[in-house]
């Protein structure tokens, strides 16, 4: 098998845990793409790319040209908006085509429900963490508020409603209300008028900011709207975990169908549900310290990016024939 795809980190030369091996070529646009695919044995594999998935799955149905379509890790949305909806049908009959979907998480009900992605081509690929042990050792660790981080569909009401009627420091990254929302986030507040409890923090956007707010939380909080399809909040949650913090998120994708122990889940969009658990967490040390020590076993056992194209590899070595 020869992988052509637009993710560098799948090597020239690879082997499969079943034993298959075969080679890997890199390229970054559509047409580079199609170029590469010209041997009968190859098959493309398009990383975090929707619009690119949805390129080659057109430049598949000119005759003669198709060959197998591994789409992972698509970031996708429940359509919104007129011009959404009306690009919908479109992008759905693009994106259903691909002949294996790997996901970083298990519960693709609402891939099928939007997308029609049959659930038969879908596979869970555990993801990895993306803080560096360098980034993770220069951040001092503390236990000085309850830290709600992340964009992608993050839901700031659900967190300042509950942070309201709780009596503990609550922090978030300084508030950029049209990049939350670009990434579909539910900001409504002031950000000049929120709870009194919730400080907001430096953030210039790099890794090594992240890791340092994260490394001062007591609890992490990754509230996720119930729109939500995928894992919005999975890399923020493994890195949380990797700095031995306790992670509080929301049930749906990527979270309560990946943790189990490692986790703390509570309904979506439900404040009282969210105010009670981290009221549990921060109060009971004997609940945070497991849930922070399951986290961190799993999220140090997942390694780095060259530990996740194995795993990659992997899956598609068994299931592309």
């Amino acid at each position: 098998m020869r992988i052509v795809t637009n993710w560098p980190a799948i090597p020239e030369r690879w082997q499969a845990a079943n034993g298959r091996s075969g080679s890997a070529v890199h390229r970054r646009t559509l047409a580079d793409l199609r170029d590469a695919a010209g041997p009968q044995d190859s098959v493309y594999l398009v990383n975090c790319d929707p619009g690119l998935t949805m390129g080659v799955a057109l430049a598949n149905l000119r005759p003669g040209a198709r060959r197998p379509l591994v789409a992972s890790d698509m970031v996708l949305r429940r359509p919104e908006g007129l011009k959404g909806h009306l690009l919908h049908p479109l992008k759905r009959a693009l994106l259903s085509r691909a002949d294996l979907y790997l996901n970083l998480f298990r519960d693709v009900r609402g891939l099928t429900e939007v997308f029609s992605i049959p659930a038969e081509r879908c596979a869970f690929v555990p993801f990895k963490v993306n803080l560096t042990e360098a980034e993770m050792a220069a951040s001092p660790v503390a236990e000085d508020y309850v830290l709600c981080f992340g964009r992608s569909m993050r839901d700031f009401d659900t967190f300042f409603a509950a942070m309201e009627h709780l009596p503990w420091p609550g922090a978030i990254a300084r508030a950029r209300p049209a990049d939350l929302a670009a990434h579909g986030a539910r900001f409504t507040w002031n950000p000049d008028h929120l709870p009194a409890n919730v400080l907001q923090l430096d953030d210039d956007g790099t890794p090594a900011a992240q890791a340092r707010m994260l490394a001062r939380a007591k609890l992490v909080v990754i509230p996720v709207l119930k729109s939500s399809i995928v894992a919005s909040g999975i890399s923020t949650a493994l890195n949380a975990m990797r700095l031995g913090k306790c992670v509080i998120g929301s049930e749906g994708p990527g979270m309560s169908d990946v943790f189990a122990s490692e986790a703390l889940t509570v309904p979506a969009e439900d404040p009282a549900a969210l105010a009670a658990m981290i009221d549990r967490a921060w109060r009971d040390d004997d609940l945070r310290r497991r849930t922070a020590a399951a986290g961190l076993a799993y999220a140090a056992a997942q390694g780095g990016e060259a530990d996740l194209a194995q795993r990659i590899i992997d899956v598609m070595a068994e299931r592309i024939p």
